[in-house]
């Protein structure tokens, strides 16, 4: 029976494929009315941000959509297999109990409890904390004392918002992928951070773009009686954009009708550069959505029909698996066995 009872699955069940059609390229930029470098180049910050963010909602609106159907057909095999790697951190505990095993034997048992809970954790989302925690190598008083030196995680990484249709499975998968980051990608993020809120401060500012605007276009700051018309159904559209907290409006104002003296042109070029931190952003929460870990597949159709059965037999085999270790787990014997396999492949946990 050597060999038999080692299971390794070649799918991971946080990559649903969907079916959605091939990305779609931004939106052609409007002609740019003539004015400076600085209006033209803010005109088009602003058109790309804007295609961007109509590319990003329905990337969204489909992925709801394909998770939706992908947990219809994979959820249940999913959950069988939880059950299954549930079920056994109750013998593999008493096992630690019995004073049978050796101490490198008690050793294995503990590698098989953590990478059991690691498993549930990573790849199914299951909330393993206390098990991980129960049985995790102690971390030296130097470690503890820098980890305690360190900002909070929540202050530093979001809590990821639900905002793609994600099954409870995924969203957990999520949040303890977030809570494993180590010190330096904490603190890079922090830093990262601080960056985007220092460069969105005046992009969520619509107070300061409205008093631009409204210095530059109310009609009874203007001598000028034959634009006073003019002025007062421009100055309309800015305060309504101002009331309804609508940014992109007030920013597609700033950029028609903005002067082209050198103090404005400074402005837009601080905007500019806002847009152009935005429009990274933006890029990469597509790109997280379409080939992240938790994100869509590229396979559509059949081909991802396919994938998804594959993903089925492997769940099912796995849960087939897991029933014949739970079946050795009964007796000590058993467990014995299976350590001694496991051990002879090359295997801490199964």
């Amino acid at each position: 029976m050597p060999g038999s009872l080692h299971y390794s699955p070649t799918m991971h069940l946080h990559n649903p494929y969907t079916d959605l059609p091939a990305a779609n390229s931004l939106p052609a930029l409007a002609s740019v009315a003539p004015g400076t470098p600085a209006q033209q180049a803010f005109a088009e910050a602003v058109a790309r941000v804007e295609g961007l963010r109509q590319r990003l909602r329905e990337l969204k609106e489909a992925q709801a959509e394909a998770r939706r159907r992908y947990w219809q057909q994979v959820g249940p095999a999913a959950e069988t297999v939880v059950q299954a790697r549930q079920a056994l951190f109750a013998p593999l505990e008493e096992a630690l109990l019995l004073g049978y095993f050796s101490r490198l034997e008690q050793q294995q048992i503990t590698a098989l409890l953590l990478g059991n809970a690691r498993t549930l954790q990573d790849r199914f989302g299951e909330d393993a904390a206390e098990m991980l925690r129960k049985y995790a190598p102690r971390r030296s008083a130097a470690d503890a004392d820098e980890d305690e030196q360190q900002p909070p995680l929540e202050a530093s990484v979001p809590p990821p918002a639900n905002t793609t249709g994600q099954a409870p499975h995924e969203q957990a998968a999520e949040a303890a992928r977030a809570r494993r980051k180590t010190k330096q990608q904490r603190t890079e993020e922090a830093a990262a951070q601080a960056a985007r809120i220092q460069e969105q401060a005046l992009l969520a500012n619509t107070k300061t773009l409205y008093r631009q605007l409204a210095r530059a276009h109310h009609p009874d700051l203007s001598r000028d009686e034959s634009t006073h018309g003019q002025r007062t159904q421009l100055m309309q559209r800015i305060t309504e954009a101002y009331e309804a907290n609508d940014l992109y409006t007030l920013l597609q104002l700033l950029s028609e009708t903005a002067p082209s003296d050198q103090t404005d042109d400074t402005l837009l070029t601080r905007y500019t550069q806002a847009l152009q931190q935005q429009q990274n952003e933006l890029k990469q929460q597509i790109q997280a959505l379409q080939y992240g870990e938790n994100g869509l597949g590229a396979t559509t159709g059949k081909k991802r029909e396919q994938e998804i059965r594959q993903l089925k037999r492997h769940l099912k085999a796995e849960a087939e698996y897991l029933a014949q270790v739970l079946l050795l787990l009964q007796e000590p014997a058993g467990l014995r066995q299976l350590l001694r396999e496991l051990a002879t492949e090359g295997h801490d946990t199964v």
